[in-house]
């Protein structure tokens, strides 16, 4: 009786066993039907299982052993050289599977994938940087942030990093912005392109908590208040409104006629009446035109469409020909009028009066279209 009760437990555990057996092997080829294996260009993570003078191996469970060897170990050898086993680390997939059954890794691809993903995050949460300028060019500086060099275009500089120069030499601005190099600024990425390898830097908007804010919050739109002209630029006026506070005058905020060229209308040092237009992110916008009274309302009353009237040749354009009839109030004689822009200046002079036809007039949007009527009168 014992011994059919013992044949009885001996079949069922070895039943159990295969039941078990069975079940883990369809189990185990379950899992790695299920897991989809790293692709070309993808970044894995695994910890660091053995380190030889020529080779680093990596645990990838449950996809295999990753490998870094040959030239991404050459490319990457002061980064090997802080590694030790068991460290987590982070590589690009360069090969899925190669002929010795290892996936073979980057790491110097995955930290650049890394530093562009963190370029991404930092583009989008406005993160400043401070960072060293590194050299200068015409057009502005490098800086570089983890290894990848960068450009802030002058465009983009603070106004008092700006280079102010007088003339627009372009070889003057070089010399005003090698001045910078060597620096320390506080820098936001505006864009990302890794494809290209390059990243754009800009110095403006990110000082907001910083400087001149306090100054800044006393000041609200539609204030008149004098300043000192401290710098002429060809986008506009730099104006000291107070110690440590410049504004801006931008060049269509000068004057009610066409202004081309700043530098025609002021000089450095003088000192100009401005209102304020704008204040925001800690920066001040100025007027000298708000403070002069518009033409264009009183030219409402005096003109319409179908008027004939004279007016003065003061630029050529793409589109035709500008053509001031009094102080702030000028329109456009359409190339189409001429046939092509030779013969439009076969026909007419800069500097020269000749009589013309209003075919649009919108004052509030500030539009006038002309049409040539007669010869030139000096």
């Amino acid at each position: 009786m014992a011994k059919k009760a013992k044949v009885v437990v001996d079949d069922s555990t070895a039943e159990e066993k295969a039941i078990k057996a069975k079940k883990d092997g369809l189990m185990n080829k379950f899992v790695e039907a299920s897991v989809t294996p790293p692709s070309v260009g993808d970044v894995v993570e695994g910890d660091v299982i053995g380190v030889e003078k020529s080779a680093v191996y990596i645990n990838l469970n449950p996809y295999g052993t990753g490998i870094i060897f040959g030239k991404e170990y050459i490319n990457a050898r002061d980064i090997i050289k802080k590694i030790n086993i068991g460290d987590k680390v982070a590589a690009k997939v360069v090969d899925a599977g190669n002929e010795d059954g290892y996936i073979e890794l980057s790491l110097k691809e995955a930290r650049q994938a890394l530093i562009w993903d963190e370029a991404e995050v930092a583009i989008k949460n406005k993160t400043i940087l401070e960072l060293p300028v590194e050299e200068a060019n015409k057009g502005g500086l490098i800086i570089s942030w983890q290894g990848i060099k960068g450009f802030l275009p002058a465009s983009q500089l603070k106004t008092e990093h700006y280079p102010r120069v007088s003339d627009g030499d372009k070889d003057k601005i070089l010399d005003e912005l090698k001045k910078l190099v060597g620096q320390k600024i506080a820098v936001a990425i505006i864009t990302a392109l890794p494809k290209e390898g390059k990243l754009i830097f800009s110095e403006k908007n990110i000082d907001s908590k910083k400087g001149p804010k306090k100054n800044v919050e006393k000041y609200k739109v539609g204030d008149v208040t004098e300043g000192e002209i401290t710098g002429i630029v060809d986008f506009g006026i730099f104006i000291k409104i107070e110690d440590g506070l410049e504004g801006l005058v931008h060049i269509s905020e000068i004057a009610w006629t066409l202004v081309e060229d700043p530098r025609a209308f002021y000089k450095v040092g003088e000192k100009v009446d401005v209102k304020v237009i704008e204040v925001k992110d800690g920066k001040i916008s100025l007027s000298i035109k708000a403070l002069k009274e518009n033409p264009w309302v009183e030219a409402e009353k005096k003109y319409k469409k179908g008027d004939e009237v004279k007016g003065v040749v003061i630029k050529f354009n793409k589109h035709g020909a500008i053509a001031s009839i009094e102080e702030g109030i000028s329109g456009l004689v359409h190339i189409s009028e001429f046939g092509t822009e030779a013969k439009m200046k076969e026909k007419i002079e800069l500097g020269k009066s000749y009589g013309f036809k209003i075919l649009l007039f919108e004052s509030k949007n500030q539009k006038m279209g002309l049409s040539f009527v007669d010869g030139a009168k000096k």
